[in-house]
């Protein structure tokens, strides 16, 4: 429950209407989805101004809104109206408010890939310990960070949050918000070159997790990326700790075992012990994430055994290299989520150490790389070709450029298919597929390629 008052002490807001002593029972910028004594807060966006619907939001039981324009509302006298300047900023002043009303530290979580697994798998451990809050789906951003900051309650001990960006600020402004003790960087990657430029200019993005820390705050790191490791040999205000799969790092992996579709196996050595820990989930990558969830349990003073207990507990996340085993004893690794050049070589490791008849790549475009685009595709081609890959099939304009690549890297043409949508690769898959195939299929999100993870489930 949230009173009127402090909504009205945290956004500097005027009560135009109704009584100030009432208090709401949850917030939403969608007025489809009010609920009974919700506040709804209109967002102004590029296609849309949400003071459209504030009347029917108040209709769907709405108890408050704010506003930054005129509006006549008729009908129930109790419903509250607040004047704010800027319902957006407004609406991040009120999550910056409560989080420290609750006085609770917070973890975030950037990196061009990995973030979401990351983020995952430190839930899991600080929940060993903690009562901890996250944030959900794709709730990582200007919009839904101080959304789930609103969802703060009593019970909750400790804040894990995804920072998503597209460009330079949007890291620093989440900051601004949330304020992290601990800050987490996956690693540096291609994805958002077409806004950013270049990976320099990615490295600098992400690095405004630091912006406003000091002595008192950490910054864990993938020491193993060549951007991250930089920030090894600089002086900072903030404290660092390396992790990686190379012993130059304060915390490193040794002894892997790749364990195809049952996970992966390491050893760790710290505080003069050493560790086994098993990953549920297949992929060396994995082990780089599983580090800094590691790091940050350590800073926390998770238990090492618990450590263990909340990885293990990780069971990965839909459609991010989740396996899936039909009808037809067909193994499916779907990857349909995001994609860009990093994750599509995790994703293609993960393929070769899968044991199977066929190995099959169904790969489709990546977004957002703008004049890398051609170079990036035939790159991940250049890979699918020193893999022990048996059939690659592509899927949209970009993609084709895999193929490219594959062959000119000696992969067999014949072994190629090179396709226009996802309903040409679903006929073919029914042509091609046999029983004790492992397919993997991925591409970026907006080419919704879970049609053909679904069409190969729904076979009997």
């Amino acid at each position: 429950m949230i009173d009127i008052k402090d909504i009205l002490k945290a956004t500097k807001g005027k009560l135009i209407r109704g009584n100030e002593n009432i208090k709401v029972k949850g917030v939403s910028i969608d007025s489809r989805s009010i609920k009974k004594d919700y506040l709804f807060i209109p967002i102004i966006g590029e296609r849309f101004d949400g003071h459209s619907f504030i009347e029917g939001a108040f209709k769907a039981g709405a108890i408050a809104a704010l506003t930054s324009r005129e509006i006549e509302i008729n009908g129930n006298s109790d419903i509250c109206l607040i004047m704010v300047d800027d319902t957006l900023k407004a609406l991040q002043d009120m999550g910056k408010y409560f989080l420290k009303q609750a006085n609770i530290p917070v973890v975030a979580v950037t990196g061009s890939t990995g973030k979401t697994t990351s983020k995952e798998m430190i839930y899991n451990v600080l929940s060993q310990k903690y009562n901890v809050l996250k944030n959900e789906g794709n709730f990582n951003n200007h919009i839904g960070l101080p959304l789930t900051l609103m969802k703060i309650g009593k019970e909750h001990e400790i804040l894990v949050l995804e920072m998503g960006m597209s460009n330079r600020g949007e890291i620093d402004l989440l900051c601004k918000i949330a304020d992290p003790q601990v800050g987490v960087i996956t690693n540096i990657g291609l994805c958002h070159i077409e806004n950013l430029g270049s990976k320099e200019e990615i490295f600098n993005a992400k690095m405004e997790i630091s912006n406003y820390m000091d002595k008192t705050q950490l910054l864990i790191l993938n020491g193993d990326d060549e951007y991250l490791e930089k920030v090894k040999y600089k002086n900072t205000k903030y404290k660092k700790v390396f992790t990686g799969l190379e012993n130059g790092n304060d915390i490193f992996a040794s002894n892997i075992k790749k364990l195809g579709n049952e996970g992966v196996e390491f050893t760790i050595e710290y505080d003069n012990k050493t560790y086994n820990i098993r990953l549920n989930v297949p992929g060396v990558h994995n082990v780089n994430n599983a580090l800094l969830a590691i790091a940050t349990g350590i800073y926390y003073g998770i238990p090492f055994e618990k450590i263990k207990e909340g990885l293990g507990d990780f069971k990965g996340n839909k459609m991010r290299l989740n396996i899936i085993n039909t009808h037809e004893k067909i193994k499916i690794i779907n990857d349909c989520y995001n994609a860009n050049p990093d994750s599509m070589k995790a994703a293609l490791y993960v393929l070769e150490d899968m044991e199977s008849k066929r190995k099959i790549a169904v790969l489709g475009d990546m977004l957002e790389l703008g004049n890398y685009s051609r170079r990036a595709h035939e790159k991940v081609g250049e890979l699918v070709s020193k893999k022990n890959i048996d059939l690659l099939i592509t899927v949209g304009p970009e993609a084709k450029n895999i193929v490219k690549g594959a062959i000119e890297s000696g992969f067999p043409k014949e072994n190629t298919f090179v396709l226009g949508d996802n309903m040409t690769a679903i006929n073919l898959l029914s042509y091609i597929k046999e029983s004790g195939d492992v397919i993997l299929i991925k591409a970026s999100r907006s080419m919704k390629m879970e049609e053909i993870v679904q069409y190969l489930q729904e076979r009997r």
